[in-house]
């Protein structure tokens, strides 16, 4: 019998395929609904930070879009940027997690100002160590991310998790300490690790990389 996985995000097509060639059962479900958020922009600086695509999507229909278009984007995440410049942005800078982007634009770019476009829920890091280096920074919340839990009466042989609120929204109606946690960074993988000691964590923050951690896991399991 194959192992199955959890993916508590649904997944494309591509990334199915991955589970699927590998003789992975998939069972899939958005724990996390987005929920945009009303927000004004008086100014818009030379520079402006995304940390995730939802950010990004809760923008793109804004009377100032095309000004925002031809300002120094930094992000977060390979993904984040390829959906940023195939939204015609300007990406300057870009980091696998927002800790290093904040070291980045410390050790660089400390003299400028930024505006940064986020959920309510949010990894506290870059905004402390933006604001431990004395940058200018303007926080603008533009999305909430609500849960969207299911209970599920089966264990997974692993439950695949992109972020500390989906492992939040999937515990609190199912048991994972018998899974393995595939986490796509830290601040999941840390909020995994209060219910299971089996956590798996991504080499690079990519949910390709999620999937890749559980065939090589899964793979031969069963």
């Amino acid at each position: 019998m194959s192992a199955t996985v959890l993916s508590t995000k649904k997944l494309t097509a591509a990334q199915k395929e991955l589970l699927i060639n590998a003789g992975i059962g998939l069972v899939e479900k958005d724990f996390i609904s987005i929920a945009p958020l009303e927000f004004e922009v008086h100014k818009l600086p030379k520079n402006v930070i995304f940390t995730s695509k939802n950010a990004v999507k809760a923008v793109l229909k804004k009377p100032f879009l095309k000004e925002l278009q031809q300002k120094n984007v930094f992000c977060v995440g390979d993904k984040t940027a390829d959906y940023l410049r195939g939204k015609n942005f300007k990406v300057i800078e870009s980091a696998n997690y927002g800790s290093e982007l904040g070291a980045l634009i410390s050790e660089n770019y400390e003299d400028e100002d930024f505006l940064f476009f986020c959920g309510k829920k949010r990894n506290p890091e870059l905004e402390e160590i933006l604001k431990a280096n004395s940058v200018d920074l303007e926080v603008i919340e533009v999305y909430d991310t609500l849960p969207a839990p299911k209970k599920y009466d089966r264990i997974f042989d692993g439950v695949l998790f992109f972020s500390p609120s989906a492992v939040e929204y999937f515990t609190a109606e199912n048991e994972l300490s018998e899974s393995i946690a595939f986490c796509i960074g830290k601040t999941t993988a840390s909020e995994a690790s209060k219910y299971t000691s089996h956590v798996v964590m991504a080499n690079r923050p990519s949910i390709e990389n999620v999937i890749v951690q559980a065939v090589k896991k899964l793979k031969n399991e069963k």
